[in-house]
């Protein structure tokens, strides 16, 4: 169930409403495993909030595992690009999810903490969070394929466009470690996300990265296509698939 109100929620850095397209269409899914650990360690499987949405990519894996999702992100554009799911309430806000106090058994953040206004999120999720509810944060850093093509990547993503990259992102290259989370934090088993990618498929998903974006808006596509034609130049048959697996960093736990 879609419930768009054709606005932004107000208060947000919006790094992703004007790609929402290819956000959706580049962007990797996460692993059905990490849904079903979730499900396993929330002490019920009947509501589910995933805050910091996007298109919905987490709350389509939740939905296989949960009653109910509540998926809400503040970018109108990137909630009129999820896929609609019966189980599955989109709503256009920031972290006022709507939810009855005290009815949720999970509150997750796919790749969007950093972005969020986390002592609101925190409050909010503690409000919503039944006793013994469990919180999920959870980030992926730089990608891996080969390490004739990591090294183009790695040069590109901290030299190349190093400097438009929001300083929020620094969170992410940090695994979320040094956020303060206050929860009894579980021991939780490494997940990893993997995808198969042609050429094209890699580019577009780095596209969508936001300072990609900002480097495009200030100087044009030249630093992107030298990019591109040096991945190509190392990447065999445009059409072939390359494995691009991308760490995910989970943490997890009941809130304090």
């Amino acid at each position: 169930m879609r419930v768009p109100d054709g606005r932004h929620a107000v208060g947000f850095a919006d790094h992703f409403s004007s790609h929402a397209q290819a956000y959706v269409r580049f962007r990797p899914r996460y692993p059905t495993v990490l849904f079903h650990y979730l499900a396993l360690r929330a002490p019920g499987t009947t509501l589910a909030w995933d805050c910091g949405t996007g298109n919905g990519q987490a709350a389509q894996g939740l939905a296989e595992r949960f009653a109910h999702v509540v998926a809400t992100d503040p970018s109108a554009e990137q909630i009129a690009q999820a896929r609609a799911h019966p189980r599955i309430t989109y709503r256009v806000t920031a972290t006022d999810s709507g939810i009855t106090s005290g009815s949720a058994q999970l509150v997750t953040a796919a790749q969007a903490l950093h972005w969020m206004d986390i002592p609101a999120f925190l409050g909010e999720a503690r409000r919503v969070l039944q006793p013994g509810g469990l919180l999920a944060v959870w980030c992926y850093s730089l990608c891996r394929i080969a390490p004739e093509l990591d090294e183009l990547v790695e040069f590109f993503y901290r030299v190349t466009i190093g400097s438009f990259w929001p300083p929020e992102r620094r969170l992410v290259d940090e695994g979320y470690r040094t956020v303060a989370l206050p929860i009894d934090e579980l021991d939780v088993p490494p997940f990893e996300l993997q995808a198969d990618m042609t050429l094209a498929q890699f580019l577009g998903y780095v596209e969508t990265w936001s300072a990609v974006q900002r480097c495009i808006a200030a100087r044009g596509r030249d630093s992107l296509d030298a990019f591109a034609r040096s991945v190509a130049e190392r990447w065999g048959i445009p059409q072939s698939m390359r494995r691009v697996a991308f760490p995910l960093h989970v943490r997890a736990g009941e809130l304090r």
